[in-house]
């Protein structure tokens, strides 16, 4: 895993531009802590931060080949699962190789197959090729979305980076968030391409950017496709566990220590216990980390969401698969610090509303990176095997809306209501959602004779596929890579979601329960409380001192009347929020008050231009 960036410009010689990529590069330095490497040529300047995972001291980067015609340089993030097939297919065809590397097998593919190397790779990956033969930039994006791209367009060529913070460390990059920012930022739908950022965009997944002197254009080299099943139940069980056994060893492979994320629900108990199965005729154990909050198990509270706490089961699994366990217990104080607050922010480059979810995440992978460099994690099951409530929920299902929305404002509230009333008029989230629904279910293939009702789960499962994950993903990246830890998803290798998404819901639910596909896929190496367990989300904490917390923060804030985060939400409320007595402090309340708080790092930290006309 790394951090890349990097500058294209036509109309000028970048080789007096070191000091400007140096900086771009340097703020990807968390994502990649083990080494650094720059290289300009001209019109090209790309830029490397690297974490190492596989062939430590032969993977370094920006990486070139000399060619006739010219040099061929790039910048690499991400695994190439099927890396060695590669190489054995590459040397075949008279390709010489200097390192063990992954990247120099993506670099040499793209030597040999140019703008159709990615429909041969199984990875997660982001890369720029500059390709000094026909001065070009070729940019490709992983299938699912997995590893994060951006790139921004100016008058003679472009800027590009992991994230946006190395884009906006070049001057020619404007730092200014628009109304159709603010949209995105506060609806959960995930618009393809949009970054927040005026003027920047989102390599979309699945799709190749290229730019030349005549401009950029950009192509898809892989769609989410409808076909027909034609397996019976017992086939596509073995199918499932087939593919899951294939996915899990490749993405064991690496030279530096690995474990699984742990959380008792049927994901990641299946997937760790495939990996220990897998080591153990190895003669090695797995390792396994949980996250738990301090008091959670003897003070949990069920409800509508999570009906059982985590580490019981966390525990079942560890004991039955013998893994080498640790749970990361976090308390209220760490949570609410102001300083995790802004590290999260400054991961996610954006004030992402996620609140505890967010900074225990960070607090467990920061916990994590001092043990391990790699970790594999369930995130995505949920999305391929119909795993959320909204997926059995009669009023989702049948909303023309995104389904996720339904339950969220069910349970969660609404965060458009810490807005001031004339922002939220003008910013009309009602419509963006519902113009973005349109855009989004426009498209989607139907088989001929499908039911009603089948057509409206297979939309229902490709909204999640191509949306809702992809928040996630963002998510889980920015967390991970900001301490330099490597998170693996192998519920996202493009065959397994290219078959389970074909299987109709029928199938999908054939025992009437969630997942019903994966549970029975895995059920022999699955404790039978895990097998038995109802899905339970990403624990959030229930210690009201985490809400007391935010209380306090929020009344600092307030007496900062004139702070820039009051043109944005509404002053009042915020008030009467902070001023609850603790038990009257709803979920949405906190919400409120952690967006709210979020937005008023973001500002103080990134300084945007906003433009709220």
């Amino acid at each position: 895993m790394c951090g890349i960036t990097g500058w294209v410009s036509f109309d000028r010689d970048l080789r007096t531009s070191h000091d400007t990529l140096d900086a771009m590069t340097a703020t990807m330095e968390c994502r990649g802590p083990d080494d650094r490497g720059t290289w300009i040529d001209g019109p090209a300047a790309l830029g490397h931060r690297r974490l190492a995972i596989i062939d430590l001291p032969g993977g370094r980067q920006p990486m070139t080949v000399e060619t006739p015609g010219g040099t061929v340089a790039m910048v690499y993030s991400g695994e190439t699962y099927n890396y060695t097939e590669l190489r054995s297919e590459l040397a075949a065809k008279g390709h010489e190789f200097r390192t063990d590397s992954d990247t120099e097998v993506v670099l040499r593919g793209y030597l040999e197959w140019g703008e159709e190397l990615p429909a041969r790779l199984n990875g997660m990956y982001a890369f720029a090729v500059w390709d000094g033969r026909v001065d070009k930039l070729v940019m490709i994006r992983d299938r699912m979305g997995i590893k994060p791209f951006y790139f921004y367009e100016t008058p003679d060529g472009v800027l590009f980076g992991s994230e946006p913070k190395a884009i906006l460390a070049n001057p020619l990059a404007r730092g200014r968030v628009s109304l159709e920012g603010l949209r995105e930022l506060f609806t959960f739908v995930k618009t393809p391409g949009q970054a927040v950022w005026d003027g920047m965009h989102e390599v979309e997944p699945g799709t190749v950017v290229t730019v030349d002197r005549s401009g950029l254009r950009a192509r898809a080299y892989w769609t989410l496709e409808t076909r027909a099943h034609t397996d019976d139940r017992d086939t596509t069980i073995a199918t499932v566990r087939e593919l899951l056994d294939d996915i899990v060893r490749r993405q064991l492979v690496s030279d530096v220590p690995r474990c699984t994320l742990l959380s008792g629900g049927l994901d990641s108990s299946a997937m760790t216990a495939i990996a220990a199965q897998q080591l153990a005729g190895r003669g090695e154990t797995v390792r396994s980390f949980a996250v738990d909050f301090l008091g959670q198990a003897e003070n949990f509270v069920a409800d509508e969401l999570r009906g059982t706490p985590d580490t019981p089961f966390v525990h079942d699994v560890a004991k039955a698969s013998r893994t080498d366990h640790r749970d990361i217990v976090l308390d209220s104080h760490a949570l609410a610090d102001p300083e995790v607050r802004a590290r999260v922010i400054r991961a996610r480059d954006l004030p992402a509303g996620f609140g505890d979810l967010d900074a225990s995440l960070y607090l467990l992978f920061k916990a994590i990176r001092e043990h391990s460099t790699v970790a594999l994690s369930g995130e995505s099951a949920d999305e391929v095997f119909g795993g959320y409530l909204q997926f059995f929920d009669e009023e989702a299902r049948a909303a023309n809306t995104f389904p996720w929305l339904v339950n969220m404002g069910r349970h969660m509230g609404d965060d458009a209501d810490v807005l001031r009333p004339d922002l939220a008029s003008r910013l009309d989230l009602g419509g963006y959602v519902a113009d973005n629904y349109a855009g989004a279910v426009r498209g989607i293939q139907r088989l001929d004779g499908e039911s009603d009702f089948e057509y409206r789960m297979r939309r229902i499962c490709h909204l999640h596929l191509t949306r809702f994950v992809r928040v996630l993903l963002d998510r889980k990246d920015r967390a991970s890579m900001a301490v330099g830890l490597e998170v693996r998803v192998p519920f996202c290798d493009h065959r397994l979601v290219e078959y389970v998404y074909n299987t109709p819901w029928a199938l999908k639910s054939f025992d009437g329960r969630e997942k019903s596909l994966l549970r029975e896929a895995t059920a022999d190496v699955l404790p039978k409380s895990v097998y038995d367990r109802v899905k339970s989300p990403y624990p959030s904490t229930q210690d009201p001192k985490y809400a007391v917390a935010l209380q306090d923060h929020t009344k600092d804030l307030l007496a900062r009347p004139s702070h820039r985060v009051f043109d944005l939400v509404d002053r009042e409320r915020v008030h009467r929020a902070a001023h609850r007595e603790a038990p009257q402090i709803t979920q949405a309340s906190r919400r409120g008050l952690e967006r709210t708080l979020d937005l008023a790092l973001w500002l103080d930290m990134y300084n945007p231009e906003l433009s709220l006309d």
